[in-house]
């Protein structure tokens, strides 16, 4: 007769070898769909992969009895998420909308504002960028309160956050790009006698598209972080950082979650959308060939 540690073994290497064949069938399809290639195949890998990792996830949550207050499954979130569309709704309303996407418009435009007063201005070169880089190093977690304190607890404070995040990434890459046409391409300018903003507008500011597009794509990762940090250190009674906190002291983690995957979804589609807009003005950029 089998001891119950022996039993307790076998159950274990069961499910393990359960995990182990799931990822091994998935991934024979998934090299199966490379060798095939095709704009199809390839765009069904991902997808694959990403519902792979989901079920081997469900699987480990009921295979091993991981309690939803440490680990929710896949299902119990998708559950929730769909119980709670008018809450996440309005979380994103007062995140996403409000907080980051009109800090990051803000943040960005006048980054590039001050990147042309920068390219005229050498005080501003030596002066200005220092300190930026110095700024930029501050931690979010010590500049969202004081932020929140000077602009309020509603989405005012968050756009603040995210306008110090994303404004001096988006200098920096600005500032390289103006940077980036080379003396002969100047000196022809000069040979049409081209002003300064003639220059800027039919050469430069062209040329650096490339590296400003790289500021604006990394700027949508931050707006999304600075927005929803921000939002730990006071809030109204809604949006991601909000619910997230407080669904953390209820133990609601699969709330917590749904949020995440909101977020997650809605930063995804932020950047995705700044890259479509990317490959329509810099089609002509070598980075740009082939995709």
């Amino acid at each position: 007769m089998l001891t119950g540690g022996v039993v307790a073994l076998l159950a274990w290497d069961v499910r393990v070898s359960i995990l182990l064949g799931v990822w091994l069938g998935a991934w024979v399809l998934n090299h199966g769909l490379s060798l095939i290639g095709g704009r199809w195949a390839m765009r069904l890998v991902p997808v694959i992969f990403g519902l792979t990792v989901l079920a081997l996830w469900q699987l480990v949550v009921d295979m091993f009895a991981v309690p939803s207050v440490i680990l929710p499954g896949p299902l119990a979130i998708a559950a929730r998420f769909g119980s709670s569309l008018d809450v996440l709704w309005a979380d994103f309303v007062q995140t996403f909308v409000k907080g980051a996407l009109s800090g990051y418009v803000m943040g960005c435009s006048a980054a590039v504002l001050t990147a042309i007063a920068v390219d005229r201005s050498l005080f501003l070169q030596r002066g200005l960028l220092p300190v930026g880089n110095f700024i930029a190093a501050l931690p979010i977690v010590g500049i969202a309160p004081i932020l929140v304190m000077w602009f309020g607890f509603d989405w005012q404070s968050k756009a603040a956050v995210v306008v110090v995040m994303v404004f001096f990434p988006m200098l920096v890459n600005t500032v390289a790009g103006l940077r980036a046409t080379d003396a002969m391409q100047r000196d022809l300018m000069a040979t049409y006698s081209a002003s300064y903003w003639q220059g800027l507008f039919k050469l430069r500011l062209p040329a650096a598209m490339p590296f400003m597009f790289n500021g604006l794509k990394i700027a949508t990762t931050l707006a999304m972080i600075g927005a929803i940090v921000a939002e730990f250190f006071g809030s109204p009674t809604q949006g991601m950082g909000f619910r997230i906190s407080t669904e953390v002291g209820r133990l609601g983690l699969d709330m917590v979650w749904s949020e995440i995957a909101v977020a997650a979804v809605a930063g995804s589609a932020f950047y995705g959308v700044v890259a479509m807009i990317e490959k329509g003005v810099t089609f002509w950029h070598p980075s740009q060939r082939g995709r």
